[in-house]
């Protein structure tokens, strides 16, 4: 039974399959007058977080909600941690308190994977994003927007990504979303090209399982989904392109690029965005735009993924009692 989720790189298709199709019963929870199941009453899950955050939190804080756990919010600021105390001695209080989950949000890459294997503490640990490493629970939601947009809502149940050409464009370099949707991406048998200015593409891409470009407009007729990614300056050191304008010249999305783009493809973005840098307000709001969409599924995905978790195996075959153990929950 898979103990952590730190890396949409260890989950296999199966898994990642399993979670997409465990993520479609639990967005019929959101369906209902009550948003309410009691598969977590009695767990105690840690909302970790040593970084800001709005979607991420709020959108754990929802899954463990609606699936009746008792939650509680640590914030950084205000802690000890701002007196110096280590992820260490924060973990063993969090231990003495017998938490079941931790939800970790860090600045420094590793460190959900170092809380995960320390010992310092015997709980599940969900990696919500850390430093430029990882956000697997963000790729999922990614890949669970994609399927029903370009397969269909029961069509797609079971099914992967295979032969989807999907478009990522931006700031790769400080990028966990990025790293994250070339390793499940990959991994659901889709073709991920990467484009952005050479200053902001990892060293050792090469290696990485997807295409590199430096021209937006070529890559964008052949895409069925291009996400736009923000410009991270927060971790920033240095310039990495002249001006704002230029960049959002060359590798921002608005609507004449848009309409190069086929019909039924979409475009999406991790958020927060920077209406006018990397996309315009008249993409951000369009029909074709899936960000407000992709918000709403990042609370199905994180149910599902803490409900396999603390509730279930995700090695479970799909026709296992995962799917059908929720659906009886909901009639409870």
């Amino acid at each position: 039974m898979m103990r952590h989720l730190i890396s949409a790189a260890d989950l296999t298709r199966d898994e990642a399959v399993h979670i997409l199709d465990t993520a479609e019963e639990m967005a019929r929870v959101a369906d209902r007058p009550i948003k309410k199941l009691p598969t977590l009453r009695g767990r105690t899950v840690v909302n970790l977080f040593f970084e800001d955050s709005t979607r991420t939190r709020i959108s754990f804080e929802a899954a463990e909600k609606r699936l009746s756990a008792d939650v509680i919010n640590f914030s950084a600021k205000g802690s000890s941690v701002s007196k110096g105390e280590s992820l260490k001695d924060t973990a063993q209080t969090l231990e003495a308190m017998g938490v079941d989950a931790v939800v970790i949000r860090h600045g420094a890459s590793g460190a959900p994977y170092r809380l995960a294997t320390s010992g310092w503490i015997d709980a599940a640990v969900i990696n919500a994003g850390d430093g430029t490493h990882q956000h697997p629970t963000q790729a999922l939601l990614d890949a669970f927007t994609m399927r029903r947009r370009l397969i269909g809502r029961d069509a797609g149940l079971g099914q992967d990504l295979a032969g989807k050409r999907i478009t990522i464009v931006g700031d790769v370099l400080h990028s966990r979303v990025a790293r994250s949707n070339v390793d499940l991406l990959h991994t659901l048998g889709a073709e991920v090209t990467l484009v952005a200015p050479p200053t902001l593409v990892p060293v050792g891409v090469e290696t990485w399982p997807c295409e590199v470009s430096y021209d937006l407009d070529s890559t964008l007729p052949k895409s069925d989904a291009v996400m736009m990614l923000r410009v991270q300056r927060e971790r920033m050191n240095a310039a990495f392109f002249p001006t704002e304008r230029e960049y959002s010249r060359r590798y921002g999305l608005d609507g004449d690029r848009m309409a190069k783009m086929p019909e039924h493809a979409i475009v999406m973005h991790p958020g927060p965005m920077v209406r006018g840098m990397e996309i315009t307000a008249a993409v951000a709001d369009s029909d074709r735009c899936t960000v407000v969409e992709q918000v709403a599924n990042g609370v199905s995905i994180r149910m599902a993924v803490l409900y396999l978790l603390l509730g279930g195996a995700v090695s479970e075959p799909r026709d296992a009692p995962a799917a059908t153990h929720a659906r009886t929950e909901e009639s409870k």
